[in-house]
């Protein structure tokens, strides 16, 4: 497949900026990856599911920037998130002798990007890295911004450093061999972006919704760029989320605290965000802030994109325990964040009686 380059997103970070490639036959070109600086080593880091498929063909790419690409395959999955297995990627660094000019590869999902780049920031105090993201979620959130990070068993993403690639590459043709369930997860995040941002793209997802879980390109296109534009506006404006970047996580308090109920890999951290921004939206209509037909938009995409709506019975007691481990929380004071109308978004702390009353009406 020739590569097409169909569009281009800069994340403007002064001297950390970046550039998100988007468009076909990306991953096997290595013009791709002309941000990243040339090296005598490389690691592509990657897990036993997209390494069948991709790593061979990412190495081929690469082998005129780097002498020697070396591979290590992590275990697939939300479980494997932890100290433990981000341990594999520093063992396969130091074994190959790895120095500071090594340049790390995320060749998979959210997982491997997250693990690959808090290895990135932490070994010798921070080598390169490069996003090659493989999941439609990975590509349209998690790739993107800087947030790296491992699970403890007491929270989710609660061990990370905000560290920046030097490109992120989004191959739409490797979306062909995503699993349905994975391409609904991914399909999870776009949506957020409408209700905390763009309440145009709302009515974009209402009217091209099926086309994306039929994996039509110019559709998964446009919806891959829409979702970079907003996140490198916000990011571009609060890298750190000292404030305004706190919106990106719209249903993640509710959603993490499924994830972490239910233990890691249970359900898909997409599916658990589209459960979350179902109560979240209820708490928000709750505190008057959007109208029950906004509620029920919002609702109807998320079930329309094959995501659950109704989360796990872990009790109402036990979502909140969970929620006061949230990194948004404040003196154990739980903050969530709120549609303040279609379009936009902010933080607030909201009473328990209505938490409850938002997981009485949508867990269990």
């Amino acid at each position: 497949m020739t590569a097409a380059v169909s569009s281009t997103v800069h994340i403007d970070l002064g001297e950390r900026s970046y550039d998100i490639l988007i468009g076909s036959g990306l991953l096997d070109a290595p013009a791709s990856y002309a941000a990243a600086p040339k090296s005598s080593a490389a690691l592509i880091v990657t897990n036993t599911t997209v390494a069948p498929l991709y790593a061979q063909r990412l190495q081929a790419a690469l082998a005129g920037r780097h002498g020697q690409v070396h591979t290590v395959v992590l275990p697939d999955g939300e479980a494997y998130k932890d100290a433990a297995t981000l341990n594999l990627i520093y063992d396969a660094l130091l074994g190959h002798g790895a120095d500071r000019k090594t340049v790390l590869y995320a060749l998979g999902g959210g997982v491997v990007g997250d693990m690959t780049g808090f290895a990135a920031a932490c070994y010798m105090r921070g080598v390169p890295f490069v996003q090659v993201p493989t999941t439609l979620l990975a590509q349209v959130d998690s790739s993107v911004g800087g947030k790296t990070a491992i699970n403890h068993p007491l929270g989710k993403n609660m061990i990370g450093a905000f560290y920046q690639p030097q490109v992120v590459v989004c191959d739409l043709a490797v979306l062909d061999t995503l699993a349905g369930r994975e391409l609904s997860a991914g399909i999870a995040e776009i949506i957020k972006y409408g209700p905390i941002y763009d309440a145009g793209f709302i009515g974009w997802l209402e009217a091209n919704l099926d086309a994306l879980r039929a994996r039509d390109r110019e559709a998964l296109s446009y919806a891959i760029r829409r979702s970079c534009e907003i996140k490198a506006a916000v990011v571009g404006r609060d890298e750190r989320e000292s404030g305004l970047r706190a919106i990106l996580n719209f249903g993640h308090t509710f959603g993490h605290a499924i994830e972490a109920g239910l233990g890691y890999g249970e359900w898909l951290h997409g599916e658990a965000v589209g459960c979350g921004m179902v109560m979240g939206a209820d708490l928000s209509r709750r505190l008057g802030l959007i109208s029950a037909d906004d509620q029920a938009r919002i609702t109807r995409l998320v079930e329309r994109a094959g995501l659950p709506v109704r989360g796990p019975a872990l009790g109402a007691d036990r979502y909140i325990e969970l929620m006061r481990l949230d990194k948004k929380s404040e003196a154990g004071e739980i903050r969530f964040v709120v549609i303040e109308g279609l379009g936009r978004a902010g933080m607030r702390p909201a009473p328990d009686s209505v938490v409850r009353e938002v997981l009485a009406a949508h867990a269990g």
